[in-house]
């Protein structure tokens, strides 16, 4: 049988087809009641009568990646847990406002279609789906010759979910003496990696297999380590923390919430800091995990610096009164996600010269053991 001139350009159309054929089981899995139709149109299809117990429903959407993450899976030819990652960096960014993730897409980019690796990709999305409670409704994989290597990929989604919009989280709720409740991360999550690779792999020149003890394991399996995913979680916080007040409509216990990705701690809480107030975190709360400590003794990488790239333990927080506190930590405990009070809301201060210093964020305690950089107690202006 001849070639096709598209084939010998590189793009192969029936690799294509039979990744699809390996996919189609897992992302059955993933089919909620209000999916219409199934893989292989031009469009995916999700009835939106399921909105119709809303009062006033509101869409949410979010679009990410998963960074250069990806080089790592592809160094140790392992790619069903990247799936997490993506998800992570998707759904949870609708969570925190209050929204339920209803669908995902997602998008292959790649040098050549392997269909069993394409196929473990989407296993993985697909199974981070299933976590999150969301469908995956659709996607594309296109295959692009010349461009990238045959063994590399990239990847990236979107996402869309609902809230009603008198729910939608946010600073306007948030009040002094309100408490941040820090639940942990599995890892790196997906983001930092450049910083990571370059300190340990590139200047360091360690390997992927390197037996590391602080990591109980080998480098590789820490850095692939999959991001969790806290959709469900958070969703169930919510609704144990919520109450029906005496005009009937639900009053929710948690005010804001914040994803701890890209640019640390600090930088995605004060996202969500109102300018009339101020928040201060207790860094002796908990120790950041290994791998954080490696990255900043190995790079001899500042604590400004390694605070504002990674997430050091924390993934997701959530800001809330006092007497909710029990109601969450109970939730929490019950899906098995590790969690502690990281610090509390107060009143803005008022700086030598007048100016109310809004949105100030105080990090205060001890430097974990070994951490160099600048001191604790030192105030980042966050706005």
């Amino acid at each position: 049988m001849s070639q096709s001139a598209y084939a010998a350009a590189g793009v192969d159309i029936e690799a294509g087809d039979r990744a699809v054929e390996l996919m189609k089981a897992h992302v059955a899995r993933t089919r909620r009641p209000e999916v219409l139709g199934g893989l292989g149109g031009f469009a995916g299809f999700f009835d939106a009568s399921a909105f119709k117990n809303y009062e006033h429903p509101v869409l949410a959407t979010s679009t990410d990646g998963v960074g250069t993450k990806v080089a790592i899976a592809q160094a140790m030819d392992k790619h069903d847990t990247m799936g997490f990652d993506l998800l992570g960096m998707l759904v949870d960014d609708l969570v925190v406002c209050g929204a339920e993730p209803l669908f995902v897409t997602d998008y292959i980019a790649c040098g050549k279609v392997v269909p069993e690796r394409i196929a473990d990709i989407v296993k993985g999305i697909a199974a981070a789906c299933e976590a999150a409670g969301c469908s995956l409704l659709g996607g594309e994989t296109a295959e692009h010759p010349g461009l990238l290597s045959p063994d590399e990929y990239d990847m990236a989604g979107a996402t869309t979910g609902v809230v009603e919009r008198s729910r939608i989280l946010g600073a306007d709720r948030i009040e002094a003496g309100d408490v941040v409740l820090a639940m942990a991360s599995s890892g790196l999550h997906s983001n930092g990696y450049s910083l990571v690779r370059k300190v340990l792999l590139a200047d360091a020149g360690w390997q992927l297999d390197r037996e590391v003890a602080e990591l109980g394991g080998t480098l590789g399996e820490t850095l692939l380590t999959p991001t969790h995913v806290y959709a469900k979680d958070v969703l169930e916080m919510i609704a144990a923390c919520a109450s029906t007040g005496a005009d009937g409509k639900v009053v929710d216990g948690i005010h804001a919430m914040s994803h701890i990705t890209g640019g640390g701690l600090a930088n995605n809480l004060a996202r969500v800091i109102p300018e009339h107030l101020t928040v201060t975190l207790e860094r002796s709360s908990w120790t950041p995990p290994a791998i954080f400590q490696l990255v900043q003794q190995v790079g001899k990488v500042s604590q400004a610096d390694i605070e504002a790239t990674l997430n050091m333990g924390v993934g997701m927080v959530a800001v809330l009164p006092e007497a909710q506190v029990a109601a969450a930590q109970a939730a929490l405990d019950a899906r098995g996600v590790e969690h502690w009070m990281l610090g509390r809301f107060g009143a803005s201060r008022e700086p030598r010269g007048g100016a109310p210093r809004h949105g100030v964020t105080s990090m205060r305690g001890h430097r974990p053991e070994g951490a160099g950089g600048t001191p604790f107690g030192t105030h980042l202006y966050v706005r």
